[in-house]
Parts: C-alpha cells; sequence; structure tokens
C-alpha cells in the first residue's frame, strides 16, 4: 500500500476542488455592476452584494452629511453619529434623535452650523438648500431632527437584479423611512431624466386618516419616479401601496425588486405588489409624455427601459416630516398636523409641537427601537 504524505494528500485535494470549481460553468448574467463592492466576474443567479448588518461596514455603506432636508425641507440632518445609525443583535439600526440634545434648545433658533469637514468622510454631501451651512433664527429654525441615510454611492452599483431587504418600519408622528435606489452616473440628465427607484416608503403615525384611509404604519408603498423635467414626472402611474391592519412596524416584511431588461416588478413578502412593463414606446409612451409634442424624449436613444437601463445604488433613510405632500394637509391624526406644507416656518411649527409628537416616538423606552428604521438583511442576486 502507498501511503500519501500530508502534503501530497493536500495536494490531491485542492486539485479536486479546482476541478469541481472549474466545473461549474458561470453562466454569464444581464446583470451589469460597479463599485469597490462589486464583484469582478457576474454569473447568473449570484449573490452580488450582501449585508447580514453583523457590524455597520462604512466601506460599504457611506453615511450623508447634509442639512439639506433632501430637497423636500424636511426637518432633519444627516451625519455620521452612532446615536443614528449603529448595528446591534445582527441589525441595523437608523434612529431619529434631536438636534438640541447636542446643541442646547437655543441653538436651533440662533446658533451657526457648518458641517462641511476636513477628512473624506465629514465632506458635506449636498451642499443644496443650504446643505453645508446655516444660520438658526426665532423663525426659520436649524434642522431640529438628527438622523441619518446611508447609501452605496462608492461601493456598489448595479444594473437589473433581484433585491430583498428585510426590515421593519418605524412607528412614531412624521417618521418617513425610505429603501431606495438613485442613478449612479445620471446618464439621462438631471432628476427626474434618469430616474428613481422607491423600493419602500412608509409614514411612522399609528393612527393617521387621509379620507378615510389609514395612510400611517398600515401603509407601504413603491414607487417609480421619471420624466423629463421635475415638473414633468409620471409617478403616479408608478405608484403602488399595500395595507396591512397590523401595521409595519410591527414586524419584519420582506420588501422586493426583480428588475429585468423587460418589467420591474415590486413584492412584498413575495405577494406582488406592482409591476410596469413598457411596450416599444418606453417609458416616454407610459408616462404619456408623448402627448407633449414641444417636449424632447430624453431616453430617445436607451432602451425600452430608459432611464431604468442604467447602473443604480442602494440608499436608506430615516426622514422627518417635510413640506413636498408626502404628509398631506388636512389628514386626521390624534394630534393635528402641526404645519402646512406652504408655510415658511414648517420647521419652527413642528418643532413647537415637540410636546405632542415627541411622546409617540418612545426614544427614552428601548434605546428607541419604536422610532428607528431597522433592517435584518440586504441581499442583491444577479439575473
Amino acid at each position: 500500500m502507498c501511503l500519501l504524505s500530508l502534503a501530497e494528500m493536500l495536494f490531491v485535494v485542492a486539485g479536486m476542488l479546482a476541478v469541481a470549481s472549474f466545473g461549474e460553468a458561470c453562466t454569464p448574467s444581464v446583470t451589469t455592476v460597479s463599485g469597490t463592492h462589486a464583484p469582478a466576474v457576474v454569473c447568473s443567479g449570484q449573490l452580488i452584494f450582501a449585508d447580514d448588518f453583523n457590524s455597520l461596514d462604512v466601506e460599504k455603506w457611506q453615511h450623508e452629511n447634509t442639512l439639506a432636508g433632501g430637497g423636500n425641507w424636511e426637518f432633519q440632518y444627516y451625519s455620521n453619529n452612532r446615536t443614528n445609525s449603529f448595528t446591534h443583535s445582527g441589525n441595523l439600526y437608523i434612529r431619529p434623535s434631536l438636534t438640541s440634545d447636542q446643541f442646547g434648545e437655543s441653538f436651533l433658533s440662533s446658533g451657526h452650523l457648518n458641517i462641511e469637514g476636513g477628512a473624506p468622510a465629514d465632506r458635506c454631501t449636498n451642499p443644496q438648500f443650504y446643505g453645508c451651512e446655516r444660520t438658526g433664527t426665532p423663525t426659520n429654525l436649524l434642522n431640529p431632527i438628527k438622523s441619518a441615510r446611508l447609501r452605496t454611492v462608492n461601493s456598489f452599483s448595479f444594473r437589473y437584479g433581484r433585491v430583498e431587504v428585510r426590515a421593519k418600519m418605524p412607528a412614531g408622528d412624521w417618521l418617513w423611512p425610505a429603501i431606495w435606489l438613485m442613478p449612479a452616473y445620471n446618464a439621462y440628465g438631471t432628476w427626474p431624466a434618469s430616474g428613481e427607484i422607491d423600493l419602500v416608503e412608509s409614514r411612522g403615525n399609528r393612527n393617521m386618516l387621509s379620507n378615510g384611509l389609514h395612510i400611517g404604519t398600515h401603509e407601504a408603498g413603491s414607487t417609480l419616479h421619471y420624466g423629463p423635467f421635475p415638473a414633468m414626472n409620471g409617478w403616479e402611474r408608478t405608484h403602488w401601496v399595500r395595507r396591512n391592519s397590523n401595521g409595519y412596524d410591527k414586524n419584519f416584511h420582506r420588501y422586493q425588486l426583480e428588475w429585468t431588461p423587460d418589467f420591474l416588478r415590486f413584492s412584498i413578502d413575495d405577494v406582488e405588489l406592482g409591476r410596469v412593463t413598457p411596450g416599444n414606446g418606453g417609458f416616454w409612451e407610459y408616462g404619456g409624455f408623448n402627448q407633449n409634442p414641444t417636449v424632447e424624449n430624453p431616453w430617445r436613444f436607451g432602451s425600452k427601459m430608459a432611464p431604468f437601463d442604467e447602473k443604480f445604488y442602494l440608499i436608506i433613510n430615516l426622514a422627518v416630516g417635510g413640506t413636498n405632500g408626502f404628509f398631506p394637509d388636512g389628514v386626521t391624526n390624534p394630534s393635528p398636523k402641526p404645519w402646512w406644507n406652504g408655510s415658511p416656518t414648517a420647521t419652527r411649527d413642528f418643532w413647537n409641537a415637540r410636546g405632542a409628537w415627541l411622546p409617540t416616538w418612545n426614544l427614552n423606552h428601548n434605546d428607541g427601537q419604536d422610532a428607528s428604521l431597522q433592517l435584518d438583511y440586504v441581499r442583491i442576486w444577479a439575473l
């Protein structure tokens, strides 16, 4: 009998593994990727991006640092702080806090904030809408809430694939959680010409009604934004909502997107929420923009899926309030909405009503988990 040495055995095992891996052919995928955490080769069905949030990987997730209010004059200040974004027991938490906890209450009406930092991770990420520097006044307060917005803008972008995010929505008046995707390069022009994919948005109000419908924690929605100009946005034709009488804040749910060269399909817990399959006229005809002869089609040289035929990156954030109408005027809530969307003092009016909305956040209970957007995992597969 010939006995192999340990070195010889290891060599044989390594060879067997190499043969096995060589035998598993990689079927090329239509999915394309880029970024520091993108795989070099993409095979059909491959898991191409994942995070189980056993730690906060700041190479995967870049924090936004801005006072800009998301373009909707929202009331939060996004920064990189472990009060507002952290991992614990395998979950990512995005938790709101009060700006006054850090700077004092009088700072909101008289302080000056310049959030531009010297380190690369501390640079202001959005100067629009006074996003890098603001001074508070008695009528125009500084952002009274601190929160977080994380994105894979440097680490991972992809075109076409399957997305699944297991998440639990927050509860608390005027909280606005969102998990969404934005174009990596704006190939067709400035928003919304290059598109926006909203995987899920919700509202934290536990008992808010609009025209008799519960539009708070009982509602989760998915939306596509697209159009040649901000004033021409076809989102209303690609907006779907599902209501859950138990509330999306009570349990984790799986929010899913299937994005192919032929259609986009949104699902919650494997049940289809909405689907769009454009014809040969693409989103130009789907959105009804072809009825306007004076506007040029920005997607005329793209595929029928344009603008949704380019790479997008992932964003996770928790916003608060805002004046764009996501929280409509005239809603019924246990405590009335404290601002109206046309008010020049909306931020002040919101802050002055904190005695009503702040108790609904339960920040002093269980580390504010009720008011936190919680993620168990993010997974993205190639087609």
